[in-house]
């Protein structure tokens, strides 16, 4: 027999087998595990982490961000720039060539349409969109053909990535969500809970705040993905415990966000059923300042513009007391060990735009903040208290439910004290703090508190979107039912201006250097206290294969990919 004929026999022997190509559902079931449950499945109305990365399985961008914060393309043929003509000249208009025969979970063809349709939805004034400011100086979204979208600035916009690229801005589908713009947003139950998707899987069941079960989506355009059948979402409980049910007990395949004292951590890996991952993006642990009055007396009121400045944290000297008294390497080794560093920016990374300006936050030093209030007239009552004008500098000081926070809380309560400042500590379980709840008190949106901490970030390098985010417009409030990222409902003419000027400047050097002068109006006008620049910490299971951890787009951005470990 000749040596064509035999390899051609393995050939067909291999194929036969099913070895030569992985079979859709072929590994069963994945069990995923976020200790922060999903509350909604459309981001455009949660900015939660856990919102958005629980959808991005379903619902896609017309592109993402890899690992390295590159944009690669989903959705469309390749990422248009200037040189390949996608991009206009004079950066006004950018148009993505959507791949064709791609089909909804529910058979329906893909087109631009849908595209056309999702930015409608989110930039319908009376929406409420959470993913607003992705979707600035945008003048039209118009579909060319079928399968071509153009979209149209009023601005030159040397970075026109901002709509329909990243997990926050996905896709859409017109026929669904129709009947769900503006006001109606929020009522759409089934739509919000069970997107139809172009994504690897499909919604078979959502409990909010609980457990979501998905199925493969067989109509999914790579016909061998994904290689599991089904995927089990649980939400909820606290992140030592999902930790364990990856490390310990191997019950689960994944577990998002473990914010877990490193020696704990440690001890569970040696279990041997899982590893540790990490990637270090724009993640930072930090305090947001209240700039209005949280008094429940004030009903409707109640921590809005409306209802006045807050009664000593307008106080710059207050603030940058509060920030000098912190022992954040402390609060470092404590909790995060190697996954975290002391941060005193909001911006953190790449490193061309991280700002040097504030490091006197690095060294702790008690003696210059009790300095700082007692120049500014803040006296020490009988009780080691602080007043001034009958207002005691008294915090209430709330995040979300997490050994790692409580244990941060406790420890600040303590540095605080020697400063005189009394502090009282409220934790609230996850799935309500960055839940989209709006007859809850308890969201970080509202923010019925006068500190609150938490972490968040943005897609990709490019810091435009996320540093709009303190814009005057995106301050929540009753009038947007509550939606926006301003949670400090920070205000500052000169900072929009910035912004603006952000948005029409190109080159990543030049666009860097306004970046950090953006984040160097927040830190010294005290509408945060950053803490931890914190490295993206998740734990996988030995069995599971192809994850790629990311710290610039959704954590499941590859899911597609994952399989069992052969």
């Amino acid at each position: 027999m000749s040596k064509k004929i035999i390899l051609a026999a393995l050939l067909a022997g291999c194929m036969a087998s099913g070895t030569s190509q992985a079979e859709r559902g072929s590994d069963g079931q994945l069990n995923i595990i976020y200790w922060q449950a999903a509350s909604i499945l459309n981001p455009y109305l949660s900015g939660g982490t856990k919102d958005i990365e629980s959808a991005s399985m379903v619902i896609e961008p017309l592109a993402r961000y890899n690992e390295n914060g590159e944009m690669v393309p989903y959705l469309v043929e390749s990422i248009p720039t200037v040189k390949n003509g996608g991009v206009s000249e004079d950066l006004k208009s950018i148009t993505w060539s959507l791949k064709k025969d791609i089909k909804w979970s529910d058979g329906s063809d893909f087109t631009a349409d849908d595209v056309v349709f999702t930015a409608a939805y989110c930039m319908d004034e009376t929406g409420g969109c959470q993913q607003l400011a992705k979707f600035s100086d945008v003048e039209s979204v118009e579909a060319v053909d079928s399968h071509t979208v153009k979209v149209t600035f009023g601005v030159a916009k040397p970075f026109p990535y901002g709509p329909f690229v990243g997990g926050e801005v996905p896709i859409i589908q017109k026929a669904q969500f129709a009947d769900c713009m503006g006001a109606k947003a929020p009522e759409c139950t089934e739509a919000n809970f069970g997107p139809i998707g172009t994504g690897p899987f499909k919604v078979t069941e959502f409990k909010a705040n609980d457990v979501i079960t998905l199925e493969a989506n067989d109509l999914y355009r790579d016909p061998s993905k994904p290689a599991f059948a089904n995927v089990v979402f649980k939400g909820g409980g606290d992140s030592a415990s999902a930790a364990r049910s990856v490390l310990e007990t191997g019950e689960f395949d994944y577990a998002w966000n473990m914010q877990i004292e490193p020696e704990i951590l440690a001890q569970m890996t040696k279990a041997g059923k899982g590893e540790v991952i990490s990637a270090f993006g724009t993640s930072v642990e930090r305090m947001m300042i209240n700039k209005t009055n949280p008094d429940p007396a004030l009903g409707d009121k109640r921590a809005t513009a409306e209802g006045g400045p807050h009664p000593f944290l307008t106080d710059q000297n207050v603030v940058r007391a509060l920030s000098l008294a912190i022992d954040r390497q402390i609060l470092v080794d404590a909790g995060y060990g190697s996954a975290g560093q002391i941060s005193c920016n909001v911006l953190p990374a790449p490193a061309y735009q991280a700002s040097t300006n504030n490091d006197a936050c690095k060294t702790q030093d008690v003696d210059a903040a009790n300095k700082l209030l007692d120049d500014a007239g803040w006296k020490k009552g009988s009780d080691g208290v602080r007043e001034k004008d009958g207002v005691r500098l008294s915090v209430l000081y709330q995040t979300s439910t997490n050994s790692v926070r409580q244990a941060t809380q406790a420890l600040v309560k303590q540095m605080w004290q020697a400063i005189g400042v009394e502090t009282e500590l409220r934790n609230i379980d996850a799935a309500v703090f960055f839940g989209g709840d709006q007859s809850s008190p308890d969201t970080f949106q509202k923010f019925f508190a006068d500190i609150e901490m938490y972490t968040n970030n943005f897609n990709g390098t490019d810091p435009e979107q996320y540093m709009n985010n303190w814009g005057c417009s995106r301050v929540p409030s009753p009038a947007n039912n509550w939606l926006g990222e301003n949670m400090p409902r920070y205000c500052n003419p000169a900072y929009d201006e910035l912004l603006t000027k952000l948005a029409g400047t190109s080159g990543v050097e030049e666009r860097g250097k306004i970046a950090i002068e953006l984040n160097d109006m927040l830190m010294q006008e005290g509408a945060m206290i950053p803490l931890v620049h914190r490295g993206r910490v998740s734990a996988k299971s030995n069995a599971l294969a192809g994850v790629i951890m990311n710290a610039w787009d959704s954590e499941l951005w590859n899911i597609a990919d994952w399989s069992r470990a052969k």
